[in-house]
């Protein structure tokens, strides 16, 4: 699909988007007991989104390391073998292989590769183009959101204990939820 096709179906703007960790996030949300659901975050991160002639792409990274989920102890716990293994897999990367516009003209589907503990995925992310704007410093921005679900184990990523009730002390299921504020460089 051309851009001006993609471009006039999604009204994403052509350009290299860049994403501005200050005005950014990357989050997960995952039950905790079977009964509640504990958020967390990363603190370092970065991407980018282009749209050219050629298509769109986008693609990013996470530093593990940074996971913080206002525990000190469960983030030690998170960044440790039982679960990322921080030390060995330090980076959670993105890596789109197509980008796909809805009917709605502000909703699209980006497919690509999720790379989590040394295992790399196929997923889809549904994304929503939130609005452009020129900033305050003339700077043009585009923001975005997306979110995708994904089972902890399809990364090697098991470690769990059954409770009394059948419940698990963490789910499988983990929702990731991105919030981008991008600028074009």
């Amino acid at each position: 699909m051309s851009t001006q096709a993609l471009a006039a179906r999604t009204a994403l703007p052509t350009g290299t988007w860049r994403v501005d960790p200050v005005h950014s996030s990357v989050e997960f949300h995952v039950k905790h007991l079977g009964i509640a659901t504990v958020k967390g975050q990363f603190s370092e991160f970065e991407g980018t989104l282009e749209v050219d002639e050629d298509g769109a792409r986008a693609y990013g990274t996470v530093n593990v390391h940074s996971v913080d989920t206002r525990e000190p102890q469960r983030d030690a716990h998170l960044r440790s073998a039982d679960f990322f293994d921080a030390e060995n897999y330090p980076q959670i990367s993105f890596q789109s292989s197509a980008i796909r516009p809805l009917d709605d003209g502000e909703s699209f589907q980006i497919d690509g590769e999720l790379t989590i503990h040394g295992v790399r995925r196929a997923v889809t992310l549904d994304a929503t183009l939130e609005g452009a704007e020129t900033d305050h410093q003339g700077n043009d921005r585009v923001g975005l959101s997306a979110s995708t679900q994904i089972n902890r184990s399809d990364y090697d990523i098991k470690f769990n204990a059954a409770l009394g009730s059948g419940n698990l002390v963490v789910a499988d299921k983990v929702k990731i939820e991105i919030e981008v504020s991008a600028v074009r460089s």
